[in-house]
């Protein structure tokens, strides 16, 4: 690569959703990747946070936190939107890309949480709630992101049939990242709907991948593991500590992940060391699945 090596991704156009809280993975991944070199947008919907018992931050500070992180030629926009509006993946996309230019990266962070239950309480409307943020933008961010990288002569698609591959230059692709959930690796109690939605992207990753790879975009989804985000501390956890202490003495390395552990696997996977990884669902768990 022609960039210094302490700034890869500088020329890079990257849009990362669900950037709002310091805690949050979207933070870590944006902060790592602001020191990298990137030109960066981010979406943020703070009305989402003020409702969980976490809470928010302020944007305003938090954007400034990031902005010092980068190159002084990297550029930068946000946005506050609410993926769960029809409209919106649409919306994104196109505001990332004019305050950028095309984009090289799509990283699909964002989730809804809260508002669910177990399956005997469940409803066609929390149903809707997760599927529609959770499933259904990222799908369509993704249809939007690749409509950018559009080949020149467009052709019906067809069940069964896959989209013509022609050899593509390995150093020269986009990437998306989708981020899956633990509901492959055990149950999760009272949030069937979340679950859900989150399966879904983890089940339509190799449909997907194979897709965009006929438009030049590497698609991979990262499962983060259990990432204490605020909610496993005692001040603001959504589930009984007893059960929180349980396991966590039973975890490997003693401790849950921090966002900057799945952080460091997304910032991996779209540089060039990365360009062999497609189409894969990878776990970033710090061993949780085996105990």
């Amino acid at each position: 690569m022609s960039n210094p090596v302490n700034r890869p991704l500088l020329g890079r156009n990257i849009l990362i959703t669900g950037v709002s809280r310091r805690r949050g993975i979207g933070f870590a991944i944006a902060r790592r990747l602001a020191e990298q070199g990137a030109s960066l947008f981010i979406q943020h919907f703070s009305p989402h946070d003020l409702e969980q018992p976490t809470g928010g931050d302020n944007v305003a500070e938090l954007i400034a936190e990031l902005r010092t992180a980068q190159a002084p030629t990297a550029g930068f926009g946000d946005l506050s939107l609410d993926l769960g509006v029809p409209s919106a993946a649409e919306e994104l996309i196109g505001a990332a890309s004019t305050a950028l230019g095309r984009l090289d990266t799509l990283i699909c962070n964002h989730a809804r949480s809260g508002g669910d239950g177990s399956i005997f309480e469940m409803t066609a409307e929390a149903l809707d709630s997760h599927w529609s943020v959770n499933a259904r933008s990222t799908l369509l961010l993704t249809k939007f992101f690749a409509e950018q990288f559009r080949p020149q002569e467009l052709r019906h698609s067809q069940p069964g049939v896959k989209q013509q591959q022609l050899p593509q230059d390995e150093f020269d692709t986009a990437r998306v990242i989708w981020m899956t959930s633990g509901q492959l690796d055990g149950p999760m109690p009272a949030e069937v709907a979340y679950a859900a939605s989150k399966a879904a992207l983890a089940g339509a990753t190799s449909t997907v991948a194979s897709e965009l790879l006929s438009r030049g975009i590497l698609l991979n989804t990262v499962n983060p593991g259990p990432v204490n985000t605020g909610y496993m501390d005692p001040e603001t956890t959504d589930r009984p500590l007893e059960a929180l202490q349980q396991v966590l003495q039973k975890l490997p390395f003693g401790r849950f992940g921090a966002p900057d552990d799945p952080a460091r696997l997304i910032s991996w996977l779209i540089s060039d060391e990365a360009r062999w990884v497609v189409g894969q669902v990878l776990t970033s768990d710090g061993g949780f699945r085996l105990v």
